[in-house]
C-alpha cells in the first residue's frame, strides 16, 4: 500500500474546516493534501496565500492545477495508482479546485478527501465523481 494512502487514511474523521491543515482538528481538500504532504516530506513546496471559499473563479484561473505541476507528476487520468492525487471539477465550466487522493483501484476504487459537512471521509470512486476528474498527479519518489 502507498505511504499517501496510509498517512491519508489515519486523517480519516478530521473535521472540515475552511483553509485548516491541522490533523485531527481540521481541515479542507487542500489542507488533506498539505498535510499528508508534511508527513511524508517534510516541509511543504511553498507557502499557501488565504482563499475564499470561491477563488479563483472569478478569473477562471486554474491556480490549483497550475501549483500542483510545479511539484507533483501530471499523469494521464486513466494511469490510476493507490496515492495518486486527482484534481476534480465540480461544476461544468468552472475552475478544479477540489482534491482527493486515490486509496482504491480496481474494481472498486475509493479516494480520500475532505467534503464539507462531512469531514476527511473515504468515498467510492462513483461515476459521478469520476466524471468530474480533470487531472492526475503522481507524488514525488520519497527520498
Amino acid at each position: 500500500m502507498s505511504v499517501v494512502v496510509t498517512v491519508a487514511r489515519g486523517w480519516i474523521g478530521t473535521p472540515y474546516v475552511h483553509q485548516a491543515s491541522t490533523h485531527g482538528a481540521g481541515c479542507d481538500c487542500l489542507g488533506l493534501v498539505r498535510g499528508v504532504w508534511r508527513e511524508v516530506f517534510g516541509r511543504e513546496p511553498e507557502p499557501v496565500p488565504a482563499y475564499t471559499p470561491d477563488w479563483s473563479e472569478p478569473e477562471g484561473d486554474e491556480r490549483l492545477w497550475r501549483a500542483a505541476l510545479r511539484h507533483l507528476t501530471a499523469k494521464r487520468i486513466a494511469e490510476e495508482a493507490e496515492g495518486d492525487l486527482l484534481l476534480f471539477r465540480m461544476r461544468r465550466g468552472a475552475v478544479a479546485k477540489h482534491l482527493g487522493l486515490q486509496a482504491e483501484t480496481g474494481p472498486a476504487p475509493t479516494f480520500i478527501h475532505a467534503y464539507s459537512g462531512h469531514g476527511v471521509i473515504e468515498s467510492a470512486l462513483t461515476p459521478p465523481w469520476e466524471r468530474r476528474i480533470v487531472a492526475r498527479f503522481a507524488f514525488p519518489e520519497r527520498t
